[in-house]
């Protein structure tokens, strides 16, 4: 999540969020060791809650399916939510980070259901 994370919003689309950014909060020097942290718990919660959801029938389909719900949930209902009470950035920027969360949490549920596939126990 760290690595791929950094990938899409820090490399790939940088200039993008720019662009759309109507109020900037973030600090100017991160604290990767609490990022790094918040990304071992998510992907610890995410790996829990695949297991239950998946119940037993593990792949990268079924991962991916995972997490593009996890997307949907955080990228256009939290997103939503944050554009109407903080407006962080405008609406078009609002929906493509959207897109990008369902793609970014997709990818995220692929491995973890690649990872529980491989490492299932064989019937």
């Amino acid at each position: 999540m760290f690595l791929l994370g950094y990938g899409i919003w820090q490399f790939l689309l940088a200039d993008f969020y720019e662009e759309h950014t109507l109020k900037n909060f973030l600090n100017e020097d991160m604290n990767m060791g609490l990022i790094a942290a918040g990304n071992v718990i998510m992907a610890f919660v995410l790996c829990s809650l695949y297991s239950k959801w998946a119940r037993g029938h593990h792949s990268a389909k079924e991962g991916f399916q995972f997490g593009a719900w996890i997307g949907i949930f955080n990228g256009f209902g939290m997103g939503i939510l944050n554009y109407a009470v903080m407006g962080l950035m405008d609406m078009t920027g609002t929906l493509v980070d959207a897109v990008v969360q369902i793609v970014f949490y997709g990818i995220i549920g692929m491995v973890i259901g690649l990872v529980y596939q491989k490492t299932a126990p064989k019937a």
